[in-house]
């Protein structure tokens, strides 16, 4: 088979010389084999069979170590000479997908976390090329196939399979989907990297198995697309060379790019902070419409990801740093994305006729909105931690017991949010009303998680009580009274004759016959009451049915006017208090002594 005869460096550099030609006459070809490996690991998601894609050389055989062996190498060679031919790859080319998938179903990718699988499994592979290409592969016949597994008792009496002289072992598995295949090994594909900075001073064999030279070099120097090859052809030999896990080209256009989505992201912050001030109150339509920059934010480092892997073609460790600090960026952003679809959800619903905008209704929509949106982002931070490789399982661990002393440090804080949730439920007030707690007379502003904002009647300070503390006190709703009541009290002098007080009491009645803001049912009541020790009491009382405070006091105002003006008219006097004041000639003070003496 050609594909597997020997390469000679100096015809590798022909064959090179002529790639490059043909690839300047050839139309626009994208993706490095790295891309190819990404697309169809993504297609597929890890671990899963190849019968997913069209098949043109079929699926990898994974019955027996040697198949496995030979699989991989079978595919890793036919992505070499793909190389050669064309130095970029279609990716829309089902040829191409099927040999990259047989590559990767050689592997065993179940102990990588799930951010990084595709990356480091595609990695992995050429690493291990790279390392078969360098060590001497024994024959064939001396790998265990089939045959030779029955022959030694079944595959249950051969779990695993060493390559003599390596590191470098092919296990099979014992359970999940891949049950009962022969795969490189867990351990194997994670200690690849480091295996082969181990021997990658040795040259590549001279017999054996077919080589693919400069194949772990191209994977991480090639470019992404024939615009950016023909840029990275006209750089200087150093600009090429790997410096930190990534070549000195890549560098700057990393930085660049994540500048770029710095500022994207502020500026999609800042123009929706400052649209939806705008609009909150003006356009409910509008408003909902700023959600559009929240989300363009959450997206951006998931462009830069993409970027960096497509155009740039970053690989390795890099690769890996960039796919976890983005993905992480994007998560933290999601979260901004569900509070601020919570917000604008909830001005959808308290847009209802049904709901006032400053009602206590509104204000539970709210807080419920808020619980909710905190269990979505811890949802969203689970699966984005196990997604990540974050130790989810021990970080709920830790947060129950940090839970539990958390909760006895914010004993407070609890008590105001449990006196939320029964102010929510009773409802004894709402915003903008009136109400009397202890010594605070105001109107509700409004209510909070922790605590319930008053402003005062008539001095206008704004106080703040804490919601557990309004739950357990007595408050006096003023707002929802059905009406402003005065009662008071007229006294007239014992001396008044009896025709005089019953023409005052007549005098009042006759003043708030028919009041301003007068319930018929709620007529005034005017009695005479009482007999004081210095006077005769006529008791008035009347509601007032309008709402506004200083209107009340007006007519209370013109009521007291009109009473006086009437007794003055009939000769009724008011009475006036009785007092007796008893004056010592000395500063001597001592118990006051009082002789009745009875005059003759």
């Amino acid at each position: 088979m050609n594909k597997e005869t020997l390469r000679q460096p100096g015809a590798y550099r022909t064959r090179r010389l002529a790639t490059v030609v043909m690839t300047r006459l050839a139309t626009v070809r994208r993706a490095a084999l790295v891309a190819l490996l990404f697309f169809a690991s993504c297609a597929l998601g890890p671990g899963t069979a190849a019968a997913e894609q069209p098949e043109v050389h079929g699926p990898a055989d994974t019955s027996s170590p040697r198949a496995t062996l030979k699989s991989f190498l079978d595919a890793m060679n036919e992505i070499y000479g793909l190389i050669e031919s064309r130095q970029f790859l279609d990716r829309n080319d089902p040829q191409y997908h099927a040999i990259a998938i047989r590559a990767l179903d050689t592997l065993d990718t179940s102990d990588l976390p799930a951010f990084a699988r595709v990356d480091r499994a595609g990695e992995a592979a050429f690493y291990l090329k790279e390392i078969l290409d360098r060590l001497e592969v024994p024959p064939w016949e001396d790998i265990p196939d089939q045959a030779a597994i029955e022959a030694v008792g079944g595959p249950e009496q051969l779990p695993q399979w060493r390559i003599p002289g390596m590191r470098i072992t092919i296990a099979r598995v014992a359970e999940g989907p891949r049950r009962h295949e022969y795969l490189f090994s867990p351990g194997t594909v994670e200690r690849l990297p480091s295996y082969f900075e181990g021997i990658r001073h040795l040259p590549y064999r001279t017999t054996g198995i077919a080589v693919s030279p400069e194949i772990l070099r191209w994977y991480f120097a090639a470019p992404g697309n024939p615009f950016m090859a023909r840029l990275v052809a006209q750089l200087p030999e150093w600009a090429k060379e790997r410096r930190f896990g990534l070549t000195v080209w890549k560098w700057p256009g990393l930085l660049l790019l994540s500048l770029a989505a710095i500022a994207l992201m502020a500026m999609a912050y800042r123009l929706q902070r400052r649209l939806a001030d705008r609009t909150r109150t003006t356009s409910l339509v509008k408003y909902c419409l700023t959600l559009v920059f929240p989300i363009a934010a959450m997206l951006t480092p998931l462009a830069l990801q993409h970027l960096a892997y497509e155009i740039l073609t970053v690989r390795g460790s890099p690769l890996e740093l960039v796919r976890f600090v983005t993905t992480l960026v994007a998560l933290g952003a999601s979260f901004i994305v569900v509070f601020a679809a919570s917000r604008r959800l909830n001005e959808i619903i308290i847009a209802s006729p049904n709901i006032r905008s400053q009602g206590l209704d509104a204000q539970f929509i709210r807080l419920i909105s808020v619980v909710l949106s905190i269990v979505v982002s811890v949802v969203l931070f689970l699966f984005g931690g196990q997604y990540l490789g974050l130790p989810v399982m021990a970080l709920l661990a830790s947060a129950g017991i940090g839970g539990l002393a958390v909760a006895l440090a914010a004993q407070d804080t609890l008590k105001n949010l449990f006196g939320t949730l029964m102010i929510m439920a009773d409802k004894p007030f709402r915003v903008g009303e009136r109400i009397i707690v202890g010594a605070h007379d105001g109107v509700v502003e409004s209510i909070g998680l922790r605590s319930t904002r008053i402003r005062t009647r008539f001095a206008g300070h704004l106080i703040s009580i804490p919601n557990d503390e309004m739950a357990r006190r007595d408050i006096e709703n003023l707002g929802r009274r059905p009406a402003l009541f005065r009662s008071a009290n007229i006294r007239i002098p014992l001396d008044t004759p009896r025709e005089k007080v019953e023409s005052a009491i007549t005098l009042i009645r006759a003043t708030l016959k028919n009041h301003q803001g007068m319930d018929p049912e709620r007529a005034p009541q005017v009695f005479f009451d009482e007999f004081n020790d210095d006077s005769f009491n006529i008791r008035l009382s009347y509601w007032y049915h309008l709402d506004e405070y200083w209107d009340f006091v007006a007519f209370n105002e013109k009521v007291n006017f009109e009473i006086f003006r009437a007794f003055e008219d009939h000769g009724i006097q008011f009475s006036l208090p009785f007092r007796v004041t008893y004056w010592a000639k000395d500063s001597e003070q001592r118990p006051l002594e009082v002789e009745m003496v009875e005059r003759k």
